[in-house]
């Protein structure tokens, strides 16, 4: 149970509704217990999403989308799988983790298969960049983790050379990939299509 004075409510959950947009999240609040944070950016359907929360019930999961009929279908998924521990906040990505996600609080941010905007002209609209690593950097515990995934050849190069000149990250190449499966890696598994991955890891700042 919220709070009068919570920043946040949950609206039938399991999709949270914000009442301000610059009221950092109570995850303790939304979910009702103290657990380690996982969020999904962009998580689409929810099929990923909901993959991870049953398969980690000692976790909580925020899936962060901004198409509402994507919202919509990843809250039916949630429901009639009967996760208590996963919920889908509407908004867009850049801003919900610059200015809602908590600093320090986030163990593992997921970006699976993000548009890689291919046309020249549209390649600024990718959600990863500079300014994306900082805000994650920020929202991320000590030794967190980044995990991602794109079928997308040329931006997987260009994430690449972009973390390769950061001081925030460093890969980890080490780590057990996730069971959990999206919609898109099915889809493209069964077309036999390459997948790219790459899993970043928190490196504390040079003081």
């Amino acid at each position: 149970m919220l709070s009068s004075d919570s920043p946040i409510t949950v609206a039938g959950e399991p999709e949270i509704v914000l009442q301000d947009c610059v009221t950092p999240l109570d995850f303790d609040a939304i979910f009702g217990r103290e657990a380690p944070i996982q969020i999904d950016l962009g998580c689409g359907d929810g099929s990923f999403l909901a993959s991870l929360a049953s398969d980690n019930s000692a976790a909580n999961f925020l899936g962060i989308e901004r198409l509402l009929g994507r919202v919509r279908t990843a809250c039916r998924k949630i429901e009639r799988a009967r996760l208590v521990n996963a919920r889908v906040l509407r908004f867009e990505i850049s801003y919900a983790v610059q200015y809602l996600v908590p600093a320090n609080s986030v163990t593992t941010f997921h970006l699976m298969f993000p548009d890689p905007w291919p046309k020249r002209r549209h390649a600024p609209r990718r959600v990863i960049s500079e300014s994306l690593l900082v805000s994650l950097h920020r929202a991320l515990v000590p030794d967190g983790k980044v995990r991602i995934a794109t079928d997308d050849s040329d931006y997987f190069k260009q994430i690449t050379r972009l973390v390769s000149h950061s001081p925030l990250f460093e890969a980890d190449n080490g780590t057990v990939a996730a069971t959990a499966v999206s919609k898109f890696e099915r889809r493209f598994t069964q077309r036999g299509v390459a997948i790219h991955r790459l899993v970043l890891r928190k490196l504390s700042p040079v003081t």
